[in-house]
């Protein structure tokens, strides 16, 4: 993967921002998700894989939303405000015309930006976004549970007990593993403070696009995870019938945040690649370079490929071939490296087309 390089600058109200450019080729932009540290999550197991993919055909710019990771602590963070950020983040950078990708609530910034600068916005990409934060849902038991969480980050968000973090890696990765799960909690902590945290998710409850999405005027890709444990399928929903001519992506499981060795990670890769006009998220290797690069593997590289085509986690391979998790690492590095690939993800395209 592309080496990032990290620069701030300062809005119009003051706040300092901290923004990442990484890549080459085409601009891509990237709207800030929950909570985000550029450094701490550049080399992480749950995003590692993202950036790789984003990066591989195109110049991609993310940045720390205020609040939160290299970017000022500050408590100015109504919705409004994430949008002049993201306006502020592209004209520091220089980008002129460029796909926006939203994750989670920076689904909701994307539209708004993309609605008041149509000639900026090429293409929009939602993943896991709502157009309507859980206050606004006009659901009680959604905002009881809203409610809920607020206080809950006000009481243990800064406590030695992890179980409290550990409470929000299970809602947004509940099928992470147990490495995964740690390196989210301690995002969390790393991030930012306990009351900014609160305050964050009390503004993402107050966030409704929905009278917005039919002035969007931009290609759309909304995809979501069926049963996201962290945003409910419905508001995906809500996202591609209210916007003109989108297009919408059904992936299957529970994580919030698709993970690297899920079944559904090539085909978000592949998705999104053809919307954007890439030929392929990986190139397809010519049929007989495939079987010799195949013919390379050892028996027990082999194995490991095929429980890695199918899914499994270096925890899970480990146990089921009774060897340690260093051990599965130093044979997935083998592995790539005979099969001329440079992620989990392109080795399980290449496995199902050969037919592992």
């Amino acid at each position: 993967m592309s080496e990032q390089t990290i620069h701030f600058l300062t809005t119009r109200d003051g706040v300092r921002l901290a923004y990442a450019l990484a890549g080459s080729g085409p601009p891509l932009v990237k709207a800030p998700n929950w909570l985000s540290h550029l450094e701490y999550e550049w080399q992480s197991s749950v995003w590692r894989h993202w950036f790789e993919f984003l990066t591989r055909r195109n110049r991609l710019l993310r940045f720390d939303q205020r609040g939160n990771g290299l970017s000022d602590w500050t408590e100015r963070l109504a919705f409004e405000y994430m949008v002049q950020d993201l306006a502020d983040v592209v004209d520091a950078a220089g980008f002129e015309r460029f796909p926006v990708i939203g994750l989670s609530q920076g689904a909701a910034v994307a539209v708004e930006y993309a609605v008041r600068n149509p000639h900026r916005v090429s293409h929009l990409i939602l993943y896991g976004g709502y157009a309507q934060g859980w206050a606004r849902r006009g659901d009680a038991e959604q905002q009881r549970e809203g409610r809920t969480l607020v206080e809950t980050i006000r009481i243990g968000w800064g406590a030695d007990n992890p179980a409290f973090r550990q409470l929000w890696a299970s809602l947004f990765i509940p099928d992470a593993t147990e490495e995964q799960s740690h390196w989210f909690a301690d995002l969390m902590r790393r991030t930012t403070p306990p009351e900014i945290a609160a305050r964050l998710l009390e503004a993402f409850g107050t966030i409704d696009v929905t009278a917005r999405l039919p002035e969007v005027r931009v290609p759309t890709l909304v995809l979501h995870v069926r049963n996201d444990a962290r945003c409910p399928y419905e508001q995906g929903r809500v996202l591609a019938a209210g916007i003109p001519g989108a297009s919408f992506v059904t992936l299957e499981g529970r994580n919030h945040i698709i993970l690297e060795n899920q079944q559904e990670w090539p085909r978000l890769c592949s998705a999104v690649a053809h919307f954007l006009g890439h030929e392929s998220a990986t190139p397809e290797p010519p049929r007989a370079a495939a079987a010799v690069a195949l013919g390379e593997l050892t028996t027990r590289e082999l194995q490991i490929l095929r429980l890695v085509a199918a899914g499994a986690s270096n925890l899970q391979i480990s146990g089921k071939l009774f060897i340690s998790e260093k051990t599965v690492r130093n044979h997935l590095t083998s592995i790539f490296d005979k099969l001329s690939v440079s992620s989990r993800a392109q080795a399980i395209v290449f496995a199902r087309d050969v037919g592992l």
